[in-house]
């Protein structure tokens, strides 16, 4: 069997591991990749905004299933060529998509479908906005609309802040496109939760529930990134909290989805707060979260092919999802500046931990006996048999363990020794003090 991984990061690398890990007799493919997973596919040297490229050579080579882990290539509408073109592919279609690449759509959305969100209002210019904001209690929320690679969220204490926000966004046109819209919203104290499911257009199952740590700096301060590190399952999460988000959230969604003409086939993340008794929807991700997925996935039990095959084929309600029960955190390995200028290409120094990093099927066995740790590559490069920083987000370390702080100190004694120049990390993930602050 033929799989196609499209991507470069520590999510995509994960996704590879659980593909090897299920046993099947596949080749695997991966575009663009990274240095780690060169280890354990074959490269493609095809960028994941390259649609057509990733098509052509998926019929060339007969893939029979691509899977889709960022949301770029799924806005610009891959999963409508490869299905028009008989190709076996995990991810929604482009109009699903919308609940990602559009911050307005989806507001409007939840609004006509009385799905709980913040209060909200949408601009197209600085002057209107910045009238907008004079009048509004702070903090508040500017979101730039389109995609911002998880950093086109700002929360101005002041209307100071929200000027110069609102200035970066419309005049410096820090994200492009991405930035011609804004939508303002009201700021919700709780805290988050990270809710993914998998559906296949029928019907859905959740995953494993997970948090990701967004700020840059210890204590949850500085700026939002792609993501700083992950737990899983989500420590705040009860059965009737669970049971609250499927009736109030994932079931009403996938219902006017339905009833507005969209079959969702894929993975839905739904960033939600918590606050009291109420459930607010925050953000829609229509692929799996990173690096939430890392921590999750290295606690799948299932075979993840037979996840991706039920829900291409409509098969799900069959399909036994399981996971293990013990606690999984994941900590990001960053280049100091990230999320903003970092300087790269700088060789990473493994010590001890050099073999974790080598995912053929032959050591599988070897990482799992070795404390439960998982490095998975982001941001990086391989030159001979030499790894160089290529990235903001440069490595995911992950473990898990029945207990939290045993699974937490494994992976800062594995950080503390993996070195390269300008590595930065926070200090407190596996901490769940700050995530109900």
């Amino acid at each position: 069997m033929k799989i196609l991984v499209i991507g470069s990061g520590g999510r995509e690398h994960a996704i590879i591991y659980s593909i090897l890990k299920s046993g099947r007799d596949v080749d695997i493919y991966c575009a663009p990749g990274n240095g780690g997973i060169s280890d354990n596919a074959k490269i493609v040297n095809i960028k994941y905004d390259d649609i057509d490229g990733l098509l052509n050579f998926s019929l060339s080579e007969k893939i029979d299933l691509t899977v889709v882990g960022p949301e770029v290539p799924l806005s610009l509408g891959i999963a409508d060529k490869f299905l028009h073109n008989g190709l076996k592919i995990f991810g929604p279609d482009k109009k699903a998509a919308l609940l990602e690449s559009s911050k307005q759509f989806t507001k409007e959305f939840l609004k006509r479908n009385n799905i709980k969100t913040a209060d909200y209002q949408s601009f197209n210019d600085f002057e209107t906005a910045y009238a907008y904001v004079q009048n509004r209690l702070h903090p508040i929320v500017i979101k730039a609309s389109g995609l911002a690679a998880g950093k086109g969220v700002f929360i101005p204490q002041n209307i100071i802040e929200s000027k110069d926000y609102l200035d970066l966004i419309f005049n410096k046109k820090i994200f492009g496109q991405s930035g011609e819209t804004v939508v303002i919203e009201d700021y919700l104290e709780g805290f988050e939760l990270s809710y993914m499911i998998a559906s296949d257009g029928k019907t859905y199952k959740p995953l494993a529930t997970s948090m990701d740590y967004k700020k840059a700096y210890d204590g949850d301060k500085g700026e939002n990134t792609g993501g700083m590190g992950s737990i899983s399952p989500h420590p705040f999460l009860s059965a009737d909290l669970e049971e609250k988000i499927k009736k109030n959230i994932i079931e009403p969604v996938l219902s006017a989805l339905k009833n507005e003409g969209i079959v969702y086939k894929g993975i839905l993340y739904a960033g939600l707060m918590i606050k009291g008794d109420d459930i607010y929807v925050l953000e829609f991700n229509v692929r799996f979260g990173d690096p939430e997925t890392q921590s999750i996935l290295i606690r799948l039990k299932s075979d993840i092919v037979g996840l991706f095959e039920s829900c291409i084929n409509g098969t799900l309600d069959d399909y036994n999802l399981e996971f293990d029960d013990k606690r999984a955190v994941c900590l990001v390995l960053s280049s100091a500046g990230y999320p903003d200028k970092y300087e790269k290409g700088f060789e990473i120094l493994f010590g001890e931990y050099e073999k974790y990093f080598h995912y053929g099927t032959d050591n599988l066995s070897y990482i799992n006996k070795n404390k439960d740790i998982y490095i998975f590559h982001a941001g990086t490069k391989k030159i001979g048999n030499k790894y160089f920083t290529d990235g903001g987000r440069v490595l995911n370390i992950c473990s898990k363990n029945k207990d939290l702080k045993t699974a937490t100190d494994n992976i800062y004694s594995a950080a503390d020794a993996i070195q390269f120049k300008n590595k930065y990390y926070r200090q407190d993930i596996g901490m769940i003090s700050i995530l109900k602050s």
